[in-house]
Parts: structure tokens; C-alpha cells; sequence
């Protein structure tokens, strides 16, 4: 649907967060006569009314009979496509849509790189866009990295490097290149389970002309091995990690070292990124000299300095267990105390449990709504690591100074949503450092987003 279909149509905005006002602004600027309904929190209406005077604001969530008094509702992302008043106003003929849908049915021309996964797809899609952007090709940075496609919606570039969430893969239009950059369990509370979060995560497969994936999840390409022009990445014939370098096949290209952002995992997001470019016909050889000259997104393993003999890291984008793993392997060999736990979305903490249960210089502080579930686990396996359960990321910051010996580190890494203490993950990064008394002045936004 495009924008121009909206004339004469009854017409609701649910959200008024960045991608609601990217949308009420992309509505006023094509049809500026058009009747807007918003719905939204109370606390948003005195913002709601000064950012535009003629919407009709609702200061609730609508129910069933509100959302079928309208023929099109622009949903925001954070809310999901199952619940039972969506379904039924469906039933009734209301079409959700969303700015993703509507950016991608104006633009039907862009050269899009499309990149999701459960983890990665943030630094990978950033990768991309600074890479090629090296190589002096005209790149937009947007999507769900933190500006919304309508805020670019009459913004010409070369290459459309999008990231896509599992709440935005079903929208996206025809993709030149989709890249899935892993695949675990996330998001239940908004799919309903893991099943269908596998099966919205995959849309991607079916909107993408070319598909490039993780050669290191056999899970993952049993899924999308139907493809017919799937790409890989991971593998040793293509873009992979070996030895401590980057290689491509049998060509060493970029010793990890000398990368901005630390791990394993990142260096195959890096590989990820090089095979997107040369798939899209940019030269990734060249390309990859920019890998030391990338800014690491904040809130990912981002170092915070040190205090008081102590090493601080925030790693609060972690929302999966699959993910601290990954940041305490980042680690290896460093006496390390991961604080874990957040809001509890009933992941399973099984292969976290078995993963660091004989760990040597580790400790564990669990805290948050989750964190007496996954100190529990850690008790019934029996293990070694040394535990201690507090109730808020205050009082385990506090503890890790304490139990962390001098010259040791301090990750926050939760492996879980911030929803249960803080507005989201980047709100609690920030006040880890300042609790960590290392400021949280310093944690700047992402570096790149728009055109460049």
C-alpha cells in the first residue's frame, strides 16, 4: 500500500514513539489533509498535541470495536500482530500496515541490503553501510538500528542498508540482498512462541531475490536451503574466521586484532558484512581495510574504562543468553563478573547453565525479574562458578565490587530484555556507568544513521 492509497480512507497511528512521528510527518507532508487518529499513552499526549495540533488523540490502547471503526491502522513495531484486538479488527476489514511497509511500497526501485538475525544484525548492517560507504558508494543506514525508514522517505542513495527486526521482516518489500545473521530463541512475548518466531523471522526468505546466511547455524540453513540463490557466509570456500584473521577461502584479508570491535562473533558479523558487499557487486577486498576504522556501537561490549582496579563493560544490548555467552567468550582468559537477568520472556537458560557451570575465573550475579529462574538453574547444576542473587542491577553492581578481584572485570551482559527496571536496554547501559562511577555521558548514539 502506498501513501497515495490513504486518500479518503479512516485512518489510526497506534504509537507514538520515533516511528509513529515518522509516520504522522510522513502522512502531513504527502497528504496533509487527511483525518489522523492517535493512539497512544497518557503521558504522550501533551507531546502528541504539540507535535501536531489536528490529530484526534486517544490516551489508551484500542480495543477491538475502536480498531474496527478504521480501514487502515499504522501499528508501531513494539506491538505485536497478535493480539486478539488486531486479529479480530481484521476479521472486520482493517488492514495494518506500518512505516517499514509503506517506505518500501515508495521505494520499490532502492537497492536494498535487508539484514536480520537474532543477534548481529545491528553491527553487521552498520558494518555494511560504513564499508561501502569506504568505497564512496552513497549509503543510507536505517530501519530498526534506531531511525525509521519514513524519516528518509524522500531520500535518495545508492545502497539501502536496512536493519529489520522480527517485527519488520513481513513488511519489507522486495530485497535485492537478505542477510540472516543467526537465529536463536527471542521475542516470545510478542510472537507467542518459538515456532512463530522462527516463521516470522524467516518472511525475510521469501522477499529477498538473493539470501545470505550464517554457514555456522545448521539450524538456520535447514530452514532457508530451499532458497534458490542462498549465499553463505562462515564457511571456508567463502567469507570466514581462522587462525585470528579474516579470510577469504584461502586468502588471509584482516588480522582480527586489528578490528574495532572485539570477539569472534564480531569478526564473523565483519564476514557477514564483506560477502553482503560483494554481493552487491562492491569491492569487499578493498572494502575490509575499513574494518579498523568502524565506531563499535554502543551498549555492545563497549569498554567504559576502569575504576577503582576495576574494568568496566557494557554489553546491555544483550538479550539472550546466546549473547552473553558470546561476550564472555570475547573475554577468555580475563577474571571476569558477568552481572545476568532482566525481564523474564521465559527463554531457556539450559545451554547458558551447561556453557559456564565449570568455568574457571568467572562469578555470576543474577538480578531482575529473571534472575532468581536462572541463579536456580545454575544451583540444580551444581555449579562451580561463584553465584551470588540481588534484586536490581544497583545492588549487583555493588557486589561486583566487592567479589571482583583488582585488575578484573566487570560485564554487564543480561542475556534478557531491561523492560522489568529501565525504558530499554540503552537507558540501562547508561545507568550502569554511572552507578559503575564511570559516567554515562560518554555513551554516545549510533554513529552513521541516514545518508552518507
Amino acid at each position: 500500500m502506498r501513501i497515495a492509497e490513504l486518500t479518503g480512507k479512516r485512518v489510526a497511528i497506534w504509537g507514538f514513539g520515533r516511528e509513529g512521528r515518522a509516520a504522522i510527518h510522513a502522512l502531513r507532508k504527502r497528504l496533509p489533509e487527511l483525518p489522523l487518529a492517535l493512539y497512544c499513552s497518557e503521558s504522550e499526549v501533551a507531546q502528541a498535541q504539540t507535535f501536531e495540533s489536528s490529530l484526534r488523540i486517544y490516551p489508551s490502547e484500542p480495543d477491538a470495536v475502536a480498531l474496527s471503526a478504521y480501514d487502515v491502522v499504522i501499528k508501531s513495531p513494539g506491538i505485536s500482530a497478535y493480539k486478539p484486538a488486531i486479529i479480530t479488527a481484521q476479521a472486520q476489514g482493517t488492514h495494518f500496515t506500518s512505516g517499514t511497509a509503506l517506505w518500501f511500497a515508495e521505494n520499490p526501485q532502492a537497492r536494498v541490503v535487508a539484514v536480520t538475525g537474532t543477534k548481529g544484525k545491528s553491527t553487521t548492517t552498520a558494518l555494511i553501510a560504513h564499508l561501502a560507504r569506504a568505497q564512496g558508494v552513497r549509503t543510507a543506514l536505517a530501519g530498526n538500528i534506531g531511525l525509521p525508514l519514513l524519516e528518509l522517505l524522500d531520500s535518495q542513495a545508492e545502497l539501502w542498508a536496512i536493519e529489520l527486526s522480527s517485527f519488520q521482516t513481513g513488511e519489507a518489500g522486495p530485497l535485492e540482498l537478505g542477510v540472516i545473521t543467526s537465529l536463536y530463541e527471542e521475542h516470545l512475548d510478542w510472537h507467542g512462541s518459538r515456532d512463530r518466531y522462527v516463521a516470522d523471522k524467516l518472511k525475510l526468505v521469501d522477499r529477498a531475490k538473493r539470501l545470505l546466511v550464517n554457514a555456522q547455524q545448521p539450524s538456520l540453513l535447514e530452514h532457508t536451503a530451499s532458497h534458490p540463490h542462498q549465499l553463505l557466509f562462515g564457511q571456508a570456500d567463502g567469507w570466514h574466521v581462522a587462525e585470528g584473521v579474516i579470510r577469504r577461502g584461502t586468502a588471509d584479508v584482516f588480522p582480527l586484532e586489528r578490528i574495532s570491535v572485539p570477539g569472534v562473533h564480531n569478526a564473523l558479523n565483519a564476514c557477514a558484512a564483506l560477502a553482503a558487499l560483494a554481493a552487491m557487486d562492491i569491492d569487499a577486498m578493498a572494502a575490509a581495510q575499513g574494518l579498523s576504522s568502524f565506531q563499535p556501537l554502543p551498549h555492545r561490549l563497549q569498554p567504559l574504562g576502569e575504576r577503582e582496579g576495576l574494568h568496566w563493560i557494557n554489553d546491555s544490548i544483550s538479550t539472550t543468553p546466546q549473547a552473553t555467552l558470546a561476550a564472555l567468550e570475547s573475554l577468555h582468559g580475563r577474571e571476569v563478573t558477568v552481572i545476568v537477568g532482566g525481564h523474564d520472556r521465559g527463554l531457556d537458560w539450559t545451554a547458558f547453565v551447561d556453557a559456564v557451570k565449570s568455568r574457571k575465573a568467572l562469578r555470576i550475579i543474577t538480578q531482575g525479574a529473571n534472575g532468581q529462574r536462572i541463579a536456580a538453574a545454575l544451583r540444580a547444576a551444581k555449579s562451580d562458578v561463584p553465584l551470588g542473587d540481588v534484586d536490581k542491577l544497583f545492588d549487583a553492581i555493588e557486589m561486583a565490587r566487592t567479589i571482583t578481584p583488582e585488575g578484573g572485570t566487570v560485564l554487564l551482559s543480561p542475556g534478557a530484555p531491561s523492560f522489568d527496571q529501565f525504558h530499554d536496554y540503552a537507558e540501562r547501559g547508561k545507568r550502569f556507568a554511572e552507578m559503575a562511577g564511570v559516567g554515562g555521558s560518554g555513551i554516545s548514539g549510533i554513529a552513521g544513521l541516514g545518508i552518507a
